[in-house]
């Protein structure tokens, strides 16, 4: 082989090398962005972690066990937002539908952005905590301290009878937090969802 050509092989060789690097860095970083959603989406269809599940409309069935759901409310660091249940507590018989209100309050001058997570306690609950409406559902705006009454509409489905890891079960917490969002969103928009104005 003669010089020319072993540089040739040596070139093709290192741009080989270089381009699988550069390709196997774009999968991983492209694996790390799609990682957050992909876990988002396996807790929510299996109830992992003490995920909640959505449901489209009340439940078919009404069981026999009644169970206590207490309500959990929190705001994070960097949010000047109060935020709390305005009951700590319900009893509910599995399949019948409840409606809770939680109230908030932008305690600043300005209008302001945030993302309610949450999740139920014990883990197990998650597949059968079943939400048909929830101000968690989409990104909530209030103007500057504006006060709403916000609603969650939510059953515990019957089926949890059935699995023995629920027979001990006798409370569920349903928690929430309020973040703000990373990133300014700029100019308020109007509340999504359906909140009740505070009389």
């Amino acid at each position: 082989m003669s010089d020319d050509q072993a540089e040739r092989s040596y070139r093709r060789r290192r741009t080989l090398i270089a381009s699988s690097v550069v390709a196997g860095v774009a999968l991983a970083l492209g694996m790390s962005f799609a990682a957050v959603p992909l876990y988002r989406m396996f807790c929510q269809a299996t109830g992992y972690a003490g995920t909640t599940q959505v449901a489209t409309g009340a439940s078919a069935d009404t069981g026999k066990r009644t169970l206590t759901v207490r309500f959990d409310a929190n705001v994070a660091p960097g949010l000047n937002w109060s935020f709390e249940p305005e009951t700590p507590s319900i009893s509910l018989k599995t399949g019948t539908t409840a409606t809770v209100y939680f109230h908030v309050k932008n305690k600043t001058d300005k209008p302001t952005v945030a993302n309610a997570r949450y999740n139920v306690s014990p883990d197990v609950v998650g597949p059968y905590f079943d939400k048909i409406a929830c101000f968690c559902f989409t990104e909530q705006t209030l103007a500057p301290h504006e006060e709403l009454d916000m609603p969650v509409v939510f059953f515990l489905n019957p089926e949890l009878e059935g699995d023995e890891t629920m027979a001990g079960v006798d409370t569920v917490t349903l928690s929430y937090t309020f973040f703000a969002p990373k990133v300014s969103l700029g100019a308020a928009t109007p509340t999504d969802g359906t909140p009740r104005p505070k009389l």
